[in-house]
């Protein structure tokens, strides 16, 4: 497989203090990677390691099989980023914030109107970037990464702040612009459920420690098993399972959630709450979305 991008045990300290620790990505090609992970998890300072903003120790990055120190020029070159707020002018429009960049990097003027269609801000190309929503402003700034065609995207915290509609905006950008035009995207967010929706893999890093790597659908073979229960009296529900010593009952507003071991439990559950009294109506498996999960990898105990 090939890898966009590919640490080998990266270490970064801030003085005495380690930021992240023995850290080894492997983004493959033409992913969306979720880099996910609480905040002062590592997160931002990884990327910017990635972007060579903070120097890595020799051999430990690798963009698209190059060492970057080595070649930091040719690296860069194939990488575009959004990290934190988008550098944007204010007092310009979308589109002369699109052309001032493109003189910057002696690129055809004509690339700031095929970038604006891309992100869906033809409509807005002459309104001060100043009056855009935060939405906006980031698929401007997404436009400004774009610019120079990289291969390679990175997008720290792009969702947020944004409402809904922002953030679903996004999302279809980033599914647009790897199964479209073919771009590999490492993603920073808290938005767990976000991730979930557009990740081909994901990276969890806690503490500046990689938990766990690889596609998203092996995450959720990482959870425990958890079963949901909607019943006509949840409170008594989860305290006649609780002597069952399982390892997670989680009361939500309609229904409990409860972890298992085998078919059989799920068995013995049921018929000890009806024989209780209690009415079931439902019962069956449920897959734990990604925040619980997340739970699990960093809270084992």
């Amino acid at each position: 497989m090939e890898f966009a991008i590919e640490t080998v045990g990266l270490t970064y300290n801030f003085g005495t203090q380690t930021v992240v620790k023995d850290l080894s990505l492997q983004v493959p090609k033409g992913s969306i990677y979720g880099f996910l992970g609480p905040n002062g998890a590592g997160k931002t300072t990884t990327i910017k390691i990635l972007l060579n903003l903070l120097k890595s120790p020799t051999d430990q990055v690798f963009i698209f099989g190059k060492e970057i120190n080595a070649n930091r020029i040719a690296s860069l070159k194939r990488m575009g980023a959004l990290v934190e707020q988008p550098a944007i002018y204010s007092h310009l429009t979308g589109k002369e914030n699109l052309v001032n960049r493109c003189m910057l990097l002696s690129i055809n003027k004509g690339k700031a109107d095929e970038m604006l269609a891309l992100v869906g801000l033809t409509e807005a190309a002459s309104k001060k970037a100043g009056k855009y929503s935060l939405g906006m402003k980031q698929r401007l700034g997404i436009a400004l990464a774009l610019l120079a065609d990289p291969e390679l995207l990175l997008l720290d915290e792009p969702t947020n702040g944004l409402d809904p509609n922002g953030i679903i905006e996004i999302r279809n950008l980033m599914i647009e612009l790897t199964t479209k035009h073919h771009k590999t995207i490492l993603v920073s967010s808290h938005l767990l459920a976000e991730i979930e929706r557009t990740a081909t893999h994901v990276g969890i890093i806690n503490k500046g420690q990689l938990l766990f790597q690889g596609p998203i659908g092996e995450l959720q073979n990482l959870g425990k098993p958890v079963v949901r229960i909607e019943t006509n009296n949840n409170n008594q529900a989860v305290a006649l399972l609780e002597p069952f010593k399982l390892d997670t009952i989680r009361k939500e507003e309609q229904a409990i959630f409860v972890s298992y071991n085998d078919r059989e439990q799920i068995a013995h559950m049921n018929s000890l709450l009806v024989n209780a009294g209690i009415s079931v109506y439902s019962i069956g498996k449920e897959k734990q979305d990604l925040e619980h999960l997340f739970l699990d990898i960093t809270n084992p105990n």
